[in-house]
């Protein structure tokens, strides 16, 4: 049983997706002036910027949340550990996901405001192409195969730096740049940016997420079999109250 009170943990949630995607958009506003010209640095400055941004959120959000930040995480969470009663129940899951969402929007409309952007200009960047689907699909099994063997081989303390390093390197290795997130991917068609999506080519980034989520569980039955009974860990150990932690009883 998880001791951190649901309503605390989807407060993080929210706050954790909602910094993460201020991270991504406002770098990428930032890249897109500093770099006007020459969009392999605008990307090397985007995806360093996040990589950073992203190992800093899980520390702080993650003693709290687990630090998620993602719905096909938090899918792929409940859904594995549900045998072993480990993992999100089905009303964590409720709730996680809408905070997830609402956080991503308003961290894109934060970004837009810091860079005096309007609070919210929709992307009018297309990313509907197939090879950009197919790159969706191997970034997110590539991200829930990284964070739960972690957390099955009992190296969940090492989440931060790993999954920061996953999606730096995925910015590059993958044709869509790893997305990766469908709350990340809702939020980013909030700002007609540098790292903007087309509301249009949501539905294609979406569905391709959540077959690389299933392609992902699939290699985790192969490689990790008992993955689920690690599900309490992911992406960072959560079932202790940091407010009481260390104190004497």
């Amino acid at each position: 049983m998880n001791a951190i009170p649901l309503w605390r943990r989807v407060v993080a949630e929210g706050i954790g997706t909602g910094l993460l995607v201020t991270v991504v958009v406002g770098s990428g506003i930032a890249a897109a002036s500093l770099s006007p010209n020459d969009v392999g640095l605008q990307l090397l400055e985007n995806a360093f910027a996040t990589a950073l941004g992203l190992a800093v959120l899980i520390l702080m959000i993650g003693p709290v949340s687990g630090a998620h930040f993602n719905p096909v995480v938090s899918v792929v969470d409940w859904w594995i550990g549900r045998r072993s009663g480990a993992g999100l129940t089905p009303t964590d899951l409720a709730a996680y996901i809408p905070a997830q969402i609402g956080g991503a929007v308003l961290g894109a409309v934060l970004a837009n405001l810091m860079y005096d952007e309007a609070a919210v200009s929709w992307s009018t960047t297309d990313r509907t192409a197939g090879h950009l689907l197919i790159g969706e699909v191997v970034a997110t099994a590539g991200l829930i195969v990284l964070i739960f063997a972690l957390a099955a081989s009992g190296r969940a303390a090492v989440a931060p730096a790993a999954v920061g390093a996953y999606i730096g390197s995925a910015y590059w290795f993958t044709s869509s740049t790893s997305f990766a997130n469908p709350a990340v991917s809702i939020g980013r068609a909030f700002s007609d940016t540098f790292a903007g999506i087309a509301p249009g080519s949501l539905p294609g980034f979406v569905i391709a997420q959540v077959i690389g989520a299933a392609v992902g569980v699939g290699l985790l039955r192969l490689l990790y079999p008992a993955a689920g009974r690690a599900a309490d860990d992911v992406v960072t150990p959560h079932t202790e109250n940091p407010a009481t932690a260390g104190v004497s009883k």
